[in-house]
């Protein structure tokens, strides 16, 4: 009688102690939840105060002008966004294919023995710095560029009528697609981990039944790994995506920083993130300070919107997938 007395009593501190930890335990996590918020408020709110003065002076003008005076203080954002958005465009149309391939490389077809160094070595490009890239693409990869890559587009693509502006002009080695490509290195280490990762969550059973049947490598990719994976595939593009677009040292340098919209994506340009490195601590003026806090916020709206579009993009493939 005694001993179930005590057994009772130790059950009740028991009860006592977990219903006070899981209070803190819910709390305190509430809390962590609560604080990201406040500092992404705290973000915004000051780059909206920040970007207020320009906003009002310019209005909504400021979005469609590429103007950028310093002198005259007349800004216009047009540029940098334009920039931002092709770099960003030329990356993903030459990084995604190479990051599946090397995905499904390392998972369908790669030896036992080599798929561990590949994938490691891989996944260490995202370790280097982006000023390492930024340096590289400079001194190594720019002059690489115009020497071989430009002049064959010039001369092959360049000669097509339309669709030959995208290439026109001198090979000068810097500029916006040698940018894309400096950008394509960079995401291909999220990217190709990422698919690398949900490839392997494949169960065996699925693809060796495609086999049984007669299937091709090929089209148990097509078929069965990519429906199953579709989801992953799609987040991990959408990750590379946001590391694009708010890349800024490797940029800077080999961009060639022209405030001026060019058809030809052979030549100088500018992103947001590129024109924030280069001239804040330029910046003379509330007006030109105002500018490019600006710019830093419609970067963020940018970024916003990618990752909401992404988010219903995912949303809309698992409900597919639930049905």
């Amino acid at each position: 009688m005694a001993a179930d007395i005590a057994l009772q009593r130790v059950a009740g501190a028991r009860g006592r102690g977990g219903a006070v930890g899981d209070f803190l335990f819910h709390h305190l996590t509430f809390l962590f939840a609560l604080l990201v918020l406040l500092i992404l408020g705290g973000v915004i709110v000051a780059l909206v105060e920040g970007a207020l003065p320009a906003l009002r002076t310019f209005g909504i003008g400021f979005l469609f002008s590429d103007v950028w005076n310093p002198v005259t203080e007349k800004f216009g954002a047009l540029a940098p966004i334009y920039g931002t958005l092709v770099t960003s465009a030329i990356a993903m149309l030459v990084g995604i294919p190479v990051a599946f391939g090397v995905a499904v490389f390392i998972t369908e077809i790669c030896p036992i023995w080599l798929k561990r160094p590949l994938a490691t070595m891989i996944e260490l490009l995202a370790a280097i710095p982006s000023i390492i890239y930024g340096i590289w693409g400079l001194f190594v990869f720019a002059p690489f560029v115009q020497q071989y890559i430009q002049p064959n587009l010039i001369d092959s693509l360049g000669q097509i009528p339309g669709f030959g502006a995208l290439f026109a002009g001198p090979p000068l080695g810097i500029g916006v697609l040698t940018a894309g490509f400096i950008l394509a290195i960079m995401v291909l280490p999220f990217i190709s981990s990422i698919m690398r990762d949900v490839f392997e969550t494949v169960p065996a059973i699925l693809k060796e039944s495609a086999y049984g049947l007669g299937a091709t490598r090929s089209e148990v990719v097509r078929q069965i790994v990519l429906p199953y994976t579709r989801i992953g595939v799609v987040g991990g593009i959408m990750l590379g995506l946001g590391r694009a677009l708010g890349e800024t040292m490797a940029v800077t340098f080999v961009l060639g920083h022209a405030h001026r919209i060019s058809i030809s994506i052979l030549q100088p340009g500018t992103t947001i993130s590129a024109s924030l490195a280069n001239e804040f601590t330029e910046a003379v003026g509330d007006l030109y300070l105002s500018s490019l806090i600006a710019l830093g916020f419609i970067l963020f709206v940018i970024t916003f919107i990618v990752l909401a579009i992404a988010k219903l993009m995912l949303l809309r493939l698992q409900r597919r997938a639930g049905g």
